[in-house]
């Protein structure tokens, strides 16, 4: 049987990081690669811009609470394949939910599974990192930033807002007044001014990952209990005063409403949305 084509792609990376040898041909919608004493995670749907589908989250949550009882890893690297972190949520899921469907949408528990990986979590971010996406980096202890990088929360454009946790830990960085331009306007940011703003912690001036795969190896021979219970500090620190359950209901109550449905029509159409307060 002929190779498919993304099968040289990865030969590349089979090259550089041994682990791929195991995943490289199945095109999983995440790839899993083991490394001396931490592990990465690659986002791995790149026709959708790794679009983060229920499928692929479920994919992410299982693997994490797998490495959470694994002695061998100490942190975990996220990243996207072909040079993309993660667009957003996957639209085709979004367009015929109701408000009812996502009241009970598994991705609520699936999200809180992620965020409740206790060891170090490490995102690198290149190309977009938005809605979903950057709600998922967000989640990260430590971001790591490309040059080609962009981060935004621009659900409004669709008749939505950010339902998980996005607006609230991003409050919780930048203060409400950036807060705000961001989740209001949709605007959409590079790695300056992430940077600039403590959204990001590290800035490469080429892609995210070789800095990345260094900060990973040096947190992997740190003292990994030490950095649980900082991390469990930390997290009770920056997050007791949010809000995620109001957040969590006012996006729910948006996918009844005919803004949605026009904003979702006007992304399929590229178009400009015509909303109506309805």
């Amino acid at each position: 049987m002929a190779p498919g084509p993304n099968y040289f792609k990865f030969k590349a990376l089979d090259l550089k990081y041994p682990a791929f040898r195991a995943h490289d041909m199945t095109m999983d919608e995440l790839i899993i690669a083991p490394h001396d004493g931490w592990t990465r995670l690659i986002l791995n749907r790149p026709a959708q811009r790794n679009a983060l589908s229920t499928r692929l989250l479920a994919r992410l949550a299982d693997a994490l609470e797998r490495l959470a009882e694994d002695p061998a890893c100490r942190v975990a690297l996220l990243c996207g394949a072909d040079g993309n972190f993660a667009a957003g949520a996957d639209i085709g899921e979004i367009e015929t939910k109701t408000s009812a469907a996502a009241a009970v949408d598994p991705r609520k528990e699936l999200w809180a599974r992620i965020r409740r990986f206790p060891k170090p979590l490490v995102a690198a971010v290149d190309g977009f990192c938005l809605g979903g996406g950057f709600e998922l980096a967000l989640m990260a202890d430590c971001i790591v930033a490309g040059v080609t990088a962009r981060f935004g929360l621009p659900e409004t454009n669709l008749g939505i807002m950010p339902g998980a946790g996005g607006s609230q830990r991003l409050l919780a960085l930048v203060g409400r007044a950036r807060a705000s331009r961001m989740v209001l306007t949709g605007e959409i940011i590079d790695a300056a001014t992430a940077e600039s703003w403590g959204i990001v912690g590290w800035r490469s001036s080429a892609d995210a990952g070789t800095e990345a795969d260094s900060l990973c190896a040096k947190l992997a021979v740190r003292a990994p209990l030490a950095l649980q219970a900082a991390k469990r500090a930390i997290i009770a620190g920056d997050e007791a005063a949010l809000d995620f359950v109001t957040e969590r209901s006012n996006f729910e109550a948006l996918f009844d409403s005919a803004d949605k449905r026009e904003g979702i029509a006007a992304f399929r159409e590229k178009r400009k949305p015509e909303f109506r307060g309805q």
